[in-house]
């Protein structure tokens, strides 16, 4: 089994609890957002939409 890819979206802010660095992680065709508060956004096949959501995450929507 093939480890998943993990590439470091830009650091998409700060939110209210702090600091949230986000990751995007690539398991075969599919790619999501990661936080380090826990939070992990669906799988997606385009990169830019999981991009997007990690985006969308630390803007706190």
């Amino acid at each position: 089994m093939q480890d998943p890819q993990q590439t470091s979206a830009p650091d998409a802010g700060t939110g209210a609890g702090g600091a949230h660095r986000t990751t995007t992680t690539e398991r075969g065709a599919f790619c999501l957002a990661r936080c380090s508060c826990g939070w992990s956004g669906p799988a997606r096949r385009a990169r830019s939409q999981a991009r997007t959501d990690a985006e969308r995450h630390a803007a706190g929507s």
